[in-house]
């Protein structure tokens, strides 16, 4: 998966992703939001599963 990737999944979900990717800090990603999971150079996937792990209640058409 591409980070374009990525940011897209997010939009698609969550009504304000900018914040989302920002803000949110997931345990899943040890302690770190999205945004700083990309500049440490997680991959885009890896980032995406721990999303999908931080939202159990996220419908299956959008994992």
């Amino acid at each position: 998966m591409r980070i374009t990737e990525l940011r897209s999944r997010i939009s698609d979900y969550f009504s304000d992703p900018v914040t989302y990717s920002q803000d949110i800090v997931h345990s899943e990603l040890g302690g770190q939001t999205v945004n700083q999971a990309i500049e440490m150079g997680m991959e885009a996937g890896d980032i995406w599963k721990a999303v999908v792990r931080h939202n159990p209640e996220m419908p299956e058409k959008f994992r």
